[in-house]
């Protein structure tokens, strides 16, 4: 592409600046007056579709690029964490990823399991994982049987073998002192866990879900392990069916997340962490 120049004899030399543009063009910039100016190219329509595109492209990085970011690094991933990942042993192998304290350690450990449409993947992309490792944490996410890279297993189909399968994957990862986080689909196996193994829990945290009604209120009552109920404002079906059985157990609080889904989780990120980790600093 070439511009030739700016012609215009009623302008004196001081009312023109002459640019030099490298590789592309050299053209006349009127640095005052009115007076028309006569510009003669020689570029055809495949160089004037690029000068286009060029332009477009500079002047959406100028008016596209973004402020200055929250200062809320801490409450999310951190890509200097290490997630490991691996298979659990024996019959049923269940893929987890883990991340360890990366400077000092608390006696819990954080166990996270998912909903139907996720898995332990979730919990990574969310930074939840990289943040419990930067507080002090260990944390393990796993895929349930079926889902993510866990092959589907026959002991899920009772509430005993879904109990025993998690039994076995904690005691294979050495995981101790466990707190349990449990959104949705979970509830499937974290409740028959809860019910049967609560003594071996620190703490619990279900996110609205499934499974509470298998449950009469006395067993419930028996219970003491710390739980902190966490759901979503704008879920109104599971989370309150969820929240009337789950009342039942003696040593509960409740967090309603404002303005969020069934996988409150997802779309208040920032809340959800501010209160599982206060939940978790204070656990006795």
């Amino acid at each position: 592409m070439k511009f030739s120049h700016f012609t215009d004899t009623a302008l004196s030399g001081n009312d023109r600046v002459q640019f030099q543009i490298q590789a592309t063009c050299s053209l006349w910039i009127l640095s005052s007056g009115q007076a028309k100016a006569v510009v003669q190219t020689s570029m055809n329509r495949y160089q004037a579709a690029l000068l286009g595109i060029g332009l477009l492209f500079m002047l959406l990085l100028y008016v596209g690029l973004p402020g200055p970011p929250e200062q809320t690094s801490w409450l999310s991933g951190d890509p200097n964490v290490t997630v490991l990942a691996g298979l659990t042993q024996g019959s049923s192998p269940v893929f987890y990823r883990e991340v360890l304290p990366s400077l000092y350690a608390h006696r819990v450990e954080v166990v996270l399991l998912h909903g139907k449409a996720f898995n332990s993947h979730t919990w990574e992309q969310l930074g939840t994982l990289q943040l419990l490792s930067r507080r002090g944490y260990r944390a393990v996410a796993l895929d349930l049987p079926g889902f993510g890279n866990s092959a589907p297993s026959k002991e899920t189909s009772t509430e005993a073998g879904r109990a025993e399968l998690l039994q076995r994957v904690l005691q294979d990862l050495e995981v101790k002192n466990v707190v349990l986080v449990s959104p949705s689909l979970s509830g499937h196996y974290a409740l028959p866990f809860l019910i049967r193994g609560h003594n071996q829990l620190r703490g619990f945290v279900p996110i609205a879900p499934t499974y509470t009604k298998n449950y009469t209120q006395k067993q419930f009552w028996a219970v003491k392990t710390p739980t902190l109920i966490v759901y979503g404002e704008l879920d109104h079906a599971l989370a309150q069916e969820s929240l009337q059985q789950l009342q039942h157990l003696p040593n509960h609080s409740v967090v309603k997340l404002p303005d969020a889904g069934h996988a409150c989780y997802l779309h208040k990120p920032r809340d959800f962490h501010l209160t599982l980790l206060s939940f978790l600093d204070h656990l006795p």
